[in-house]
């Protein structure tokens, strides 16, 4: 028996063929409107197809934006790593900061110390490098573990204060600092001034890692 023609005039995007195109999506969305709003029901939306069709996907929210960041991790290219542990952890920290910087709101998904368990091992590499490294010059593991923290949380919080105070002169227009203090009170800021917000702006994330670095692994005393 023929198969009977298909109906004149109907359009619409072609069927949901791999998580790529998912991925895909959900990175415009994010880019447009952010992570925060990013749901589901939106992202199928934007696919052209049902919320439940895109649960054969995913699972969840969470489950979606854990993907993006493998995925997101996975381009980017691995540097040459340096034999010296410190200098390893320093180009493995600096991959780590660029990958953040790139997409911001990934440091708000990971701002957690349990996100080690959510990426898949490919991603994990950053993470690997540094432990290793601590590993290599003579830290246990309780202090290799010290030294990957200490560098995580010094890394995001540069990334998100820069994020969030470029956003916020991007919504409101207001300047992140004040022009003026009073002297009677802080006097240092005050000799500072209106210099503060070009002071502050300047990029000192590789002089402070690499100072950070040298005191984590001189304080951690070889074992061997």
């Amino acid at each position: 028996m023929p198969r009977p023609p298909a109906p004149h005039g109907r359009t619409g995007r072609p069927p949901l063929t791999s998580r790529a195109q998912i991925l895909a999506a959900a990175r415009g969305l994010i880019d447009r409107d952010g992570w925060e709003k990013l749901t589901v029901r939106r992202l199928a939306a934007e696919l052209g197809i049902g919320a439940t069709t895109l649960y054969h996907h995913i699972r969840n929210k969470d489950d979606l934006l854990v993907l993006l960041l493998n995925d997101h991790i996975d381009q980017l290219g691995r540097p040459q790593l340096p034999d010296d542990p410190g200098d390893r952890i320093v180009v493995a920290a600096t991959a780590m900061h660029d990958a953040l910087a790139a997409w911001p709101w990934a440091a708000e998904i990971l701002s957690a110390d349990g996100f080690v368990g959510l990426l898949d091992e490919s991603a994990l590499w950053m993470v690997e490098a540094i432990v290793a490294a601590a590993d290599d010059h003579g830290c246990t593991p309780e202090q290799a573990v010290d030294v990957f923290r200490s560098i995580w949380y010094y890394t995001v919080g540069e990334v998100l204060v820069r994020a969030h105070s470029a956003r916020r002169r991007a919504d409101d227009g207001r300047p992140a600092y004040r022009d003026a203090f009073d002297a009677a009170q802080v006097p240092h800021l005050a000799a500072i001034g209106s210099r503060w917000a070009a002071l502050t702006a300047r990029d000192i994330y590789p002089q402070g890692l690499r100072t950070f670095v040298d005191a984590l692994l001189a304080q951690a005393a070889p074992t061997r």
